[in-house]
């Protein structure tokens, strides 16, 4: 009998875990707070942390005590920043409050970045030109308690799109850094992606490390003209393809978008356009 009076009460501890299997639609969210009746948990209750989770404990807005995947029973003995704070008795099955947040730690994939808004940047040959760009990036936590300090706050979840609405911004504002610092020519960037992706990901580390986070990979799929842009430099191509001329004939003009236009030196290369000329001069006095 006494035996079966200790199954019963096994079977009434709580179970605390997260299955973010999309089921509830839950599969694009990172962070998931364990929602309990007034917050009571038992000592004796399991902590079931399944791969690429990370459970984290909060008494009052403080992170307590943390868990990786595994099975956990909750204990006096391995909640210990928690038992100080609540003295929790030794032994029994004792309800404490705290809150416990899920955090996913698995790799997040092809999440795309673009520029809402052309960018402007100075190109040494086109000078002012507008510029769009977009591509993709992947997400990762890399410090749990860190996200759940900075980032969630009171919130009970953080979507992915939270996050990477946050982070594309982030992109396109460092995107913007560095074409602006870069003295390469917007028609030569086409051979530059993978070069400017790391530079890009080394300018984004730091900010992103301070949201807990990291982005493991970064691309640029395309950067992009103004289509008036483009289709004058393939009217240009395509007359060197014939044979008919230079890319860009001598005296020819090219609009870059914003700006005057452009015209051709001889060799083809795009030069600022001719000053005016000078006023006639006065005719000598009789």
């Amino acid at each position: 009998m006494d035996h079966l009076w200790q199954a019963i009460r096994r079977e009434g501890l709580d179970i605390v875990e997260w299955s973010d299997d999309g089921s509830l639609g839950q599969a694009d969210t990172i962070v998931w707070r364990f929602d309990r009746h007034d917050n009571a948990l038992k000592l004796g209750s399991q902590l079931i942390v399944r791969e690429g989770q990370w459970a984290v404990f909060v008494n009052e807005g403080r992170i307590t005590d943390s868990f990786g995947p595994g099975r956990h029973v909750l204990a006096t003995r391995n909640l210990p920043i928690l038992t100080s704070l609540l003295s929790l008795p030794f032994g029994g099955e004792s309800p404490f409050k705290a809150e416990v947040y899920f955090v996913a730690t698995h790799l997040f994939t092809d999440l795309k970045w673009g520029t809402r808004h052309p960018l402007i940047v100075r190109d040494p040959e086109l000078g002012p030109v507008r510029l769009r760009g977009f591509g993709s990036f992947t997400l990762r936590v890399n410090d749990p308690s860190w996200l759940i300090r900075e980032v969630t706050g009171n919130r009970g979840q953080v979507s992915l799109e939270t996050l990477s609405d946050q982070l594309r911004n982030l992109i396109v504002s460092r995107l913007a850094d560095a074409l602006g610092k870069g003295n390469h020519s917007i028609l030569d960037l086409a051979g530059r992606y993978d070069e400017l992706a790391r530079d890009l990901r080394l300018r984004l580390l730091e900010e992103v490390q301070e949201l807990g986070l990291e982005i493991p990979s970064l691309l640029i799929e395309n950067l992009t003209l103004p289509a008036e842009v483009e289709a004058a430099l393939d009217r240009r191509s395509g007359r060197v393809i014939s044979g008919e001329g230079p890319m860009v004939a001598a005296g020819e003009t090219l609009s870059a978008g914003d700006g005057p236009p452009l015209r051709a030196t001889g060799l083809g290369r795009l030069a600022p356009p001719l000053p005016p000329p000078l006023p006639a001069a006065p005719p000598a006095s009789p």
